[in-house]
């Protein structure tokens, strides 16, 4: 976590509690949410599942991140019971075919290449 903060949101004070579960019954590795506010959230939410493999662990960590940049710089925005991507409402759209999370699995991907070669410096 750090190393991503550092990276990508260094000049923003934010609060991550990270919590780890069993996720099975949801079918899901992760989710976060705000826990603060909905116009400028800063502290935030993530429960992984707490039976996955390092590599697993790390990719979810890094896309449930991410989530957190797009709520950081307003491109994902909860209002009024809709979920707006920048400025866009996308309250009826499939999960598959969200905006935000297209962005967070291919970004997964490039964080997680990021991470690996900053830690085998």
């Amino acid at each position: 976590m750090t190393w991503f903060v550092d990276k990508y949101l260094p000049r923003h004070k934010i609060f991550v509690n990270v919590d780890h579960k069993g996720l099975l019954r949801e079918g899901v590795y992760g989710w976060q949410w705000s826990t603060d506010s909905d116009s400028r959230p800063r502290e935030f939410e993530i429960e992984i599942h707490n039976r996955l493999s390092v590599e697993e662990y790390t990719k979810t960590l890094l896309h449930e991140l991410w989530h957190i940049l797009q709520h950081v710089r307003g491109d994902l925005r909860d209002k009024r019971n809709q979920r707006l991507w920048k400025g866009i409402d996308h309250s009826e759209t499939d999960y598959s075919d969200q905006p935000w999370e297209l962005e967070a699995q291919r970004m997964e991907e490039v964080l997680y290449h990021e991470y690996h070669t900053y830690l085998t410096k």
